[in-house]
């Protein structure tokens, strides 16, 4: 499961720098739907895209 960064950091830290949730996860190669279902909890972030996610926004 996710050990870093709380979620609602995570996106107190996208409001704060003016970046959309759907701009991060097309900038950085990642589907804006399953970005956002990281950071609402839906996805354990084992594996995959969903793990690559949650690193890159440094949950895990």
């Amino acid at each position: 499961m996710l050990d870093g960064k709380p979620v609602a950091i995570t996106r107190e830290d996208f409001h704060r720098a003016g970046v959309t949730v759907s701009d991060w996860a097309k900038q950085h190669g990642f589907s804006p739907r399953l970005t956002y279902e990281v950071l609402r909890g839906g996805r354990k972030c084992l594996r995959g895209q969903s793990a690559l996610i949650a690193e890159a926004l440094g949950m895990k």
